[in-house]
């Protein structure tokens, strides 16, 4: 059984005692949270999807950490005009371990 669920302006793929990154999310470290934007649910030949949230449904995730992504970096040049821009970004993520999917 796994569904898809929206969080942080992305969509992931989820199932249940799977360890997932997504976008910062405002809750402390071993919280208990519950995501009801769920886009999708499949549990074999029985498959629900949304319109474009499915009504009821819900999973629950407990907060495992909050961190900073790889750097990325940025270099923007103009050739042959002496411009050069060096930049770099990382990126806050919380990583949650999901326990539970609620169709």
């Amino acid at each position: 059984m796994y569904a898809v669920i929206k969080t942080g302006g992305k969509q992931y793929k989820v199932c249940a005692g799977e360890k997932i990154r997504v976008e910062q999310l405002s809750a402390d470290i071993g919280q208990d949270i519950v995501i009801d934007q769920v886009l999708a649910v499949f549990n074999g030949a029985d498959t629900q999807i949304g319109t474009p949230l499915l009504a009821g449904a819900a999973v629950k995730a407990k907060v495992l950490a909050h961190g900073r992504g790889e750097k990325v970096h940025i270099f923007k040049m103009r050739r042959r005009k002496h411009y050069q821009k060096r930049q770099g970004h990382r990126q806050n993520y919380t990583e949650l371990q999901i326990e539970s999917i609620a169709a």
